[in-house]
């Protein structure tokens, strides 16, 4: 949902995005790019910009207003599972089967870290602008802690 909740995004197994108008309850576009059911979309805290994972193994970065893909990076090899965007917008977090986690720069594509875990992350969330928190399917749920150094993203 967009911060001044007006509208929302949906993700759907037919491969498309949905931008609905919450008042109405109409949807307004579809979002369509992805080649395979999508499985998680996260909203910019701007709600200009939306993000989104596949079972096609990438993450596509969509302009709401205007329905178009701003970006499309590629996750290979397991596709995506969960993603959340930074209150900044410039970054997110994806999760995948292949039992990583992602933390990618937005504006250039660029995967910043990337962390393997023991089982398939299946959600995550920033918790702030440092810190970011994955649940497996173990049940288990990891923390992260994000530092720069020199433009360099590493993981403690």
């Amino acid at each position: 949902m967009t911060a001044e909740g007006r509208r929302a995004v949906s993700a759907s197994r037919d491969n498309t995005l949905k931008v609905w108008d919450l008042e109405s309850g109409r949807p307004l576009r579809t979002l369509e790019g992805h080649s395979s059911g999508v499985t998680s979309v996260a909203v910019t805290a701007d709600g200009q910009r939306a993000v989104s994972t596949s079972w096609d193994n990438t993450l596509k970065v969509w302009d709401l207003e205007s329905g178009s893909t701003l970006r499309t990076l590629e996750r290979q090899p397991g596709p995506g599972r969960g993603v959340a965007v930074a209150a900044d917008g410039r970054r997110a977090v994806s999760t995948s089967a292949d039992n990583t986690l992602k933390v990618w720069d937005l504006e250039t594509g660029r995967t910043l870290v990337e962390f393997h875990c023991d089982a398939n992350v299946e959600c995550c969330a920033f918790a702030d602008a440092r810190n970011i928190i994955a649940g497996h399917r173990s049940g288990r749920l990891h923390f992260f802690l994000l530092e720069e150094w020199n433009d360099a993203m590493f993981v403690s």
